[in-house]
């Protein structure tokens, strides 16, 4: 077997093997002691995270954090991957922040140099933009952790009321124009919850004892069915210009269903909660003529009200 062959073979080894002696890895791959020490020297410098521990029962661990194997990818395929990392960039907080930093920059280094000055080319070529807030969302690791390990997070939360603290277990995270948010089942409330994680003060691990429901099956996709408060939705009808259109796939999420004409204008038509007819009402006057909205009559009554209240603001003395 060749040196590079067993160096690979060997980190998958020990990723799997966790504990091991030199002794074991020197029978496993028929080499001697001298020459698994070397390897494991190597394996050492490469990153991998051993750990020696001296005694008649003592041998080697490989710490919590593993590292993978080496995967081959295509040109095309290193450039894909090293683009879709390059675009987080614009988002001033992740749940993995400095990880996904680390990474780049070592996928970057050990590319051939042809790939990186293809990669250097098309930096000023090509981006991913997305709204950046100035609000901070530094709990957004505590949070994704406890969706995954289905654990209950205690949060101070900012509300039009002031300060609450209440416990919740998260869904998972998204981000949404610049904005995280955690969809979390409410122990305060005994339901789900959709909270702005910038508007969270703090966020830790519950200590109290409140129990972990068995939400193994809810995630992002469907957690809006498991909502004891079911939302009363309406129809909501909008004709749009080309350019309503494009601020409307751009600014809304979900992303509405538009039905686009030759033309790029194009008809929004889709089922909406009663709950949100301020916030479409606000939307709305934002597009200005490139919107004309015909049902429900709720959200034009409500565009008509905020229209008043603008005109009594700013029509004083006209």
């Amino acid at each position: 077997m060749s040196k590079s062959k067993r160096l690979i073979e060997l980190m998958m080894t020990v990723n799997r093997m966790r504990k091991f002696t030199v002794k074991e890895l020197a029978d496993q791959f028929g080499v001697s002691a001298r020459t698994i020490l070397r390897d494991l020297q190597e394996l050492s410098e490469l990153g991998v995270p051993l750990y020696s521990e001296v005694g008649p029962h003592g041998g080697y661990q490989v710490l919590r954090e593993r590292i993978l194997p080496p995967i081959a990818f295509s040109e095309e395929e290193a450039v894909a991957m090293f683009f879709a990392s390059h675009a987080l960039r614009h988002y001033l907080f992740l749940p993995f922040e400095a990880e996904s930093s680390a990474a780049l920059q070592k996928f970057y280094y050990y590319m051939p140099g042809d790939v990186r000055d293809r990669i250097d080319e098309m930096k000023n070529r090509v981006d991913f933009l997305t709204h950046t807030r100035k609000q901070k969302a530094a709990f957004l690791g505590v949070l994704l952790d406890a969706a995954v390990e289905q654990r209950v997070v205690s949060i101070q939360y900012e509300t039009k009321q002031g300060l609450s603290e209440r416990s919740i277990q998260p869904v998972g995270i998204y981000a949404s124009n610049g904005f995280w948010y955690c969809p979390a089942y409410c122990f305060m409330r005994g339901d789900f919850r959709l909270f702005r994680c910038d508007r969270m003060h703090s966020a830790a691990f519950d200590e109290s004892g409140v129990e972990p429901l068995d939400h193994r099956y809810i995630h992002l996709g469907n957690w809006r069915e498991f909502a004891a408060e079911k939302a009363v939705y309406v129809r909501m009808i909008a004709e749009l210009t080309r350019e309503g259109v494009q601020r409307c796939e751009a600014e809304l999420c979900p992303v509405p269903r538009i039905d686009v004409k030759p033309d790029g204008s194009g008809r929004l038509d889709q089922e909406v909660p009663t709950s949100e007819m301020r916030y479409f009402a606000k939307f709305f006057l934002g597009l200005g003529n490139e919107a004309v909205v015909l049902e429900p009559k709720e959200l034009v009554d409500s565009i008509r009200d905020i229209l008043r209240e603008l005109t009594e603001k700013y029509g004083q003395g006209v």
